[in-house]
Formats: C-alpha cells, structure tokens, sequence
C-alpha cells in the first residue's frame, strides 16, 4: 500500500472518531468547560502519537507560515535543551513537556492534531471499568461542576443544584482503545509504532529541515 493511500485510510479513521467525538461531547455539554485559548491539553505532557498520526501532523506543518514555523522551532530548540537537562538529573523519570505546536496558546496544526488530542476533555472508562477525569477537572474546568474533590465520585448535591438529572457518561476513547489494531483492520492502515511527539520532531529530517528554514529566513 502506498503512502499516500495509507494517510488516506487514516484520514477516513479520523473522520469516523472526529463524528463520534463531536456526539460524546455535545451530550457532556453541561460538564464541559473546554475553549479556544484555553491550552491546558497542550501543557506537560508526553502526547503519544503513531507514526501515521505524526507523518499527516507533518503536511499540517509544511503548509504553515514561516514566522509560524520559526516559533515552532524555537519551540522544539527549547524542549530539547530541557530534555536534555531532565536527564541528567532524574534518569527514572517521564519527561513532560509543552507541546511545540502551540502559539499564543492556541493549536497552530489543529486541524492536523493527533488522536490523543480530539478526544482530550471527555471522562473515560479503562480497565476493569475504572472511571477516569481529565486532569483540569482538579483546575475546576471539566466535569468540576458535578465531581466530589478526588474526581472518583459524581456529587448528587451538585447535580441538583444545576438542575441536572443526567449523570456524566464515561466513554471508552483511551488512546490505547483508539489505536487499536481492530481499527487498523477496519480502516485498512497501519498506525505503526507509538512514541511520544517529541521523538518524531526532533528526528534528524525534520528537526533539521526546520531548522534550515529557520536560518534561511533570518
């Protein structure tokens, strides 16, 4: 199969999630806090992503402009340097960092964006049925308006004083679902391997390509 054919499969996939997430969140309306500008989602993070995720992020990248793709270089400069220093001093650690496509905390590739990215925001259910919140439920954004304080339990008192009689819904869309090999069947693509952003934008092709654009315009 060719490339070209392979991120259209994807594309197809991503239509398919993007159709499902747009119902997941507008039945969450009343527990969703989310808005452009916001970019809690975007800060300290490893944001997992899959080869074809990050090569059809890579065509978001090239059709940018280049003051544009300047900042997104300075941007990654500075994650590495951090990387870097983050090893030397904490080895056992997982490395957090902000994401490099956001500017003036905004997306700049957000049509591009990756899986872990569209579905951000909504209560999941993993494994043995475990209800999870999004982090900036604990910032009092998501689902902050009807979660007890340790974000585990729904608070019946708060859903009365909304004048609310539906429950939040936990949906299935961790990243490890979402990636799945059923989809890869279904879609007939290949994710490929997984690993975090960084690691995909600082390979030596594209973290020089940026960069020799960046000095070719200055």
């Amino acid at each position: 199969m060719s490339d070209s054919i392979m991120l259209e499969n994807y594309v197809t996939y991503l239509c398919f999630l993007d159709g499902k997430f747009k119902k997941f969140f507008e039945k969450q309306k009343p527990f969703i806090f989310c808005k452009k500008g916001c970019g809690r989602c975007c800060r300290q993070a490893q944001f997992p992503y899959s080869q074809v995720e990050a090569e059809y992020l890579m065509l978001g990248v090239w059709q940018l402009d280049i003051e544009t793709k300047k900042l997104i270089t300075k941007n990654l400069e500075k994650i590495v340097e951090q990387k870097l220093a983050f090893k030397k001093e904490k080895d056992s650690d997982v490395f957090r960092y902000d994401c490099p496509f956001l500017i003036n905390n905004e997306c700049a590739v957000y049509n591009y964006r990756g899986i872990v990215c569209r579905s951000f925001g909504l209560m999941t259910v993993g494994a043995n049925d475990k209800i999870k919140v999004p982090f900036c439920c604990f910032e009092g954004f998501n689902y902050s308006n009807v979660m007890e304080d340790n974000g585990k339990k729904v608070s019946q008192e708060k859903l009365k004083a909304l004048g609310i009689t539906d429950e939040p819904t936990a949906f299935n869309v961790s990243y490890d679902f979402l990636t799945d090999p059923d989809f890869e069947r279904g879609f007939n693509f290949s994710f490929g391997e997984k690993k975090p952003l960084i690691e995909w934008l600082v390979n030596p092709k594209v973290f020089e390509e940026l960069k020799e654009l960046k000095q070719s315009e200055t």
